[in-house]
């Protein structure tokens, strides 16, 4: 069973298209990586996920759910952790995991306490008092704790430091490892996704322009490195400057006059490559 399933879905802003047509598929426990431009779509992705936004058409399934409208039960199965979280400020950590754990059927106290202490996120302190970052590693502690089957992480490690951020990451390495825990989590930093994900979807002006593994990409994106200008012949696509997307075969099958190399890119590369080309709207 696929954790996630979009197909052809649209949501407009007024009369801005967020999303044309978006269609991408998240395996069940795999950890899945979205990238994007702000402005791409990936927010309003994850919002329509967790029922906060609704689709004008198309079909989303959800842990084999069809859906419209996320329910209250389902909605218990999901962890989401927004870019940034907003709690009743009087709360403090303690009080926030009392309230919120009383949702759900499989809220582990103790393991919210765990987290707590690895996250470095204070008790007792009230949620007003608390830093960004310390927010946002409080948001993931409240999102683990009842041991989510799909766990969604909109730009989670943004306000973060180096250390809180490596801590962040292997929390969740340890709940997909442990638990078979679905992640599917967007991030600017690419060299972060490109680390941690499985998967990729890489999504353009609210359509996925790619899906699949890192590796596949990699073999489809090259750089086509010569003194004068080289224009492949069919089936090559030019994403940006010398910049070009084919099928892995049709790469190793193509001559190259003498002088040209054909070179491999990074994540953050082909991404760029992707992006620089993006229409984004408002």
């Amino acid at each position: 069973m696929n954790a996630v399933e979009l197909d052809s879905v649209i949501h407009r802003y007024g009369k801005v298209k967020a999303l044309d047509g978006l269609s991408l598929t998240v395996r069940q426990g795999e950890m899945f990586g979205f990238l994007g431009r702000n402005g791409a779509g990936k927010t309003t992705t994850l919002k329509m996920l967790m029922g906060l936004l609704r689709p004008d058409s198309g079909r989303i399934t959800v842990l084999g759910r069809s859906v419209k409208r996320i329910p209250a039960k389902l909605k218990q199965r999901i962890g989401y952790v927004c870019q940034e979280p907003n709690f009743y400020p009087w709360m403090t950590a303690d009080q926030l995991g009392a309230f919120v754990g009383s949702f759900y059927p499989t809220w582990d106290a103790p393991e919210f306490q765990r987290l707590l202490r690895i996250l470095d996120v204070p008790r007792d302190r009230r949620a007003s008092e608390m830093s960004g970052g310390t927010r946002t590693k409080l948001g993931l502690a409240l999102a683990l704790a009842p041991r989510p089957e799909l766990l969604l992480l909109d730009e989670p490690t943004a306000g973060l430091d180096p250390v809180a951020r490596r801590e962040f990451n292997d929390q969740l390495q340890v709940l997909q490892r442990e638990q078979g825990t679905t992640v599917m989590f967007s991030s600017h930093l690419v060299g972060e996704v490109e680390q941690l994900a499985q998967r990729v979807g890489i999504v353009q002006s609210g359509a996925c322009r790619f899906e699949g593994e890192v590796s596949d990409l990699r073999r489809q994106v090259r750089r086509i490195v010569a003194d004068a200008g080289v224009a492949p012949g069919e089936g090559f696509t030019q994403l940006r400057g010398d910049i070009w997307q084919a099928d892995p075969a049709l790469w190793e099958q193509s001559a190259w006059p003498p002088g040209v190399v054909v070179a491999s890119l990074s994540l953050e590369d082909i991404f760029l490559a992707f992006a620089r080309t993006d229409s984004v709207s408002a």
